[in-house]
């Protein structure tokens, strides 16, 4: 093994987590960015119930793209796999299989959901125009979830590869799409939502192609895929994507729970909920791409039994966690007046604002532990208790926070119950992600409650 990825089998374990998530960041946050600007945009407009449209809608939209997501987990872990274990070959003939099964599923997928639009709308509490609003911009996104799916499998390939730059290049194009057509389609054409529907799907089409012309160029292409690749590939592919996907599901479950909790105190309400939801990708983005980030430096280390390193990757990244919440935190609490009178906000969604700005804020890098185990867990082939997890965050944690925030503190104590499950599910997965590693490396013997319970890569090795 050459190159880029070589390197995450040597060297200082730190900067490699470092590099691999501002880079990447760099361009996630060039995407949440623009949805960022879209909500300034939108505010401006001075409709309430536009904000809160995009507030129900955004919540909506977190199925699409966590079913991407998780496609995209999938291929990268195996990717990542392959290439640990010096078989180009098989990385190649995997990336084809994984976008292939990708577009295929993600089609039938986003059909289910388009099928359903108003219903989703309204059950997450959405009354009046505001559904009409949410349903008409949802109907012109959804149809692209073939592109979201195309473009973040794409990147997924490339950071296993060790192409964080390139990664990085494809999401920053289509981030730079979305906010020259912004201003042109919202306000130039006068299209407000319907303008900022269409940009979202123009600069979708430029992420798609810019991340995969770099893995046809500078990594050997893409293998045309033949039955005999589809029928391999199906099981280890079906094996994380499945979990997975359940796994990033749970996050648009635990958004449905706490906007259909906001929904009951007012449009404002949900409004401000909308900003600070713009507000977190943009504040946090490098704790989102951090688990992207480490999950081909554990999963090469695994793949080459370095189990030392393996650790070191998961611990050098809870450890950059912890340092960028509290730069970040110290930030937004410095600058939580501004952001204020950037959106025009007063009353509930003001409240909303400071709350989050203030100590909330800190307690996100208990999601980022959360992130960064999940990571563990899908690339040492351990997917269901990355499921597990969320969806223990985002249901059974999420429903009686929630519920007895707004009980008792209103629309603030609902960002409290929802801080507070990602509070107790960070420390859950922490204490399951240590095990894991000590077990699977040897130096504890199995026991407990998942003592008995075998890999699904184990299980596929095995049967291969």
């Amino acid at each position: 093994m050459a190159g880029e990825q070589a390197k995450f089998l040597s060297g200082n374990l730190f900067s490699h987590v470092t590099v691999m998530s501002l880079t990447a960041s760099v361009g996630l946050m060039a995407v949440f960015l623009v949805d960022f600007v879209d909500m300034i945009f939108i505010s401006m407009l001075g409709k309430a119930e536009l904000a809160a449209a995009v507030g129900y809608a955004g919540a909506i939209l977190f199925f699409t793209t966590s079913f991407g997501i998780g496609m995209a987990i999938a291929v990268g872990a195996l990717v990542a796999r392959a290439l640990g274990e010096g078989n180009v070959e098989l990385a190649r003939g995997r990336t084809a299989t994984g976008l292939l099964y990708g577009v295929v599923f993600g089609v039938f997928f986003g059909i289910v959901v388009w099928l359903n639009l108003r219903g989703l709308v309204t059950l997450l509490g959405a009354t009046g125009d505001t559904v009409d609003l949410a349903v008409s911009y949802l109907r012109i996104i959804v149809p692209s979830m073939p592109l979201l799916v195309i473009g973040m499998m794409g990147g997924a390939v490339l950071r296993a590869y060790g192409d964080a730059r390139r990664a990085m290049m494809a999401t920053i194009y289509g981030g730079l799409v979305n906010a020259i057509l912004d201003p042109i389609l919202i306000f130039g054409l006068d299209l407000e939502l319907t303008g900022a529907a269409v940009a979202s799907v123009i600069a979708r089409v430029a992420i798609a192609g810019t991340s995969l012309l770099p893995i046809i160029r500078h990594h050997g292409g893409i293998t045309l895929p033949r039955a005999a690749d589809l029928s391999r590939d199906f099981s280890p592919i079906l094996a994380i994507a499945a979990p997975s996907i359940m796994t990033q599901l749970a996050t648009p479950i635990g958004q449905a729970i706490v906007t259909r909790n906001m929904a009951q105190f007012g449009e404002d309400a949900v409004a401000g909920m909308a900003i600070v939801s713009r507000i977190v990708p943009v504040a946090f983005g490098v704790l989102f791409a951090l688990s992207g980030a480490v999950g081909p430096i554990i999963g090469q280390n695994f793949g080459a039994k370095d189990y030392g390193r393996v650790r070191g990757g998961y611990n050098a990244a809870l450890l950059f966690a912890a340092i960028f919440t509290v730069l970040v935190s110290a930030l937004l609490f410095l600058l939580r007046g501004p952001i204020l009178a950037l959106f025009n906000m007063d009353g509930v969604g003001a409240d909303l604002v400071l709350v989050f700005c203030g100590p909330i804020a800190l307690l996100f890098y208990f999601n980022g532990v959360l992130f960064v185990s999940n990571a563990a867990f899908n690339n040492l082939g351990h997917p269901f208790y990355s499921t597990w997890m969320n969806w223990g965050r985002n249901t059974f944690a999420m429903l009686p926070f929630v519920w007895l925030g707004g009980l008792w503190l209103g629309p603030e104590g609902v960002l409290w119950g929802q801080a507070a499950a990602g509070v107790v599910f960070g420390i859950v997965s922490w204490r399951l992600a240590v095990s894991v590693i000590a077990k699977d490396s040897g130096e504890l013997p199995p026991r407990g409650p998942f003592a008995r319970q075998r890999s699904l890569l184990e299980i596929l090795h095995l049967r291969r």
